[in-house]
């Protein structure tokens, strides 16, 4: 199993519930494909470096997880066709990375005491 980062955006007209339903169907089916969610981070709305699809902020939503790679594929081809998502970048992260993302969520933690 690989270790995998995935960061979406979300269109910032949605409602509070629809945002949890969008992360929750995307959750419920990286675990249906055997993955171990490590960490999940939302990161509120944020404005967009540039304007996509007319919209100038959106809703970021951070994964962390592991999963064979057979699973990536069709979790981006769900990414395309929903149409409350603006963009996403999935990244396998090497050990190095892995690690890092590690230390990254222990000072968050700490940080938030």
């Amino acid at each position: 199993m690989n270790h995998y980062e995935t960061v979406f955006i979300l269109n910032p007209v949605l409602s509070e519930d629809q945002i949890k339903e969008t992360v929750k169907k995307f959750e419920d089916f990286l675990t249906s494909k055997g993955a171990k969610m490590q960490n999940k981070e939302d990161w509120g709305l944020k404005k967009l470096a540039y304007p996509i699809q007319h919209k100038k902020s959106g809703f970021y939503h951070l994964f962390e997880y592991q999963v064979d790679g057979e699973a990536i594929d069709p979790l981006e081809v769900m990414f395309r066709r929903d149409e409350r998502i603006m963009r996403y970048l999935t990244v396998k992260l090497d050990k190095y990375a892995a690690e890092w993302a590690v230390e990254r969520v222990k000072r968050i933690k700490q940080g938030s005491k």
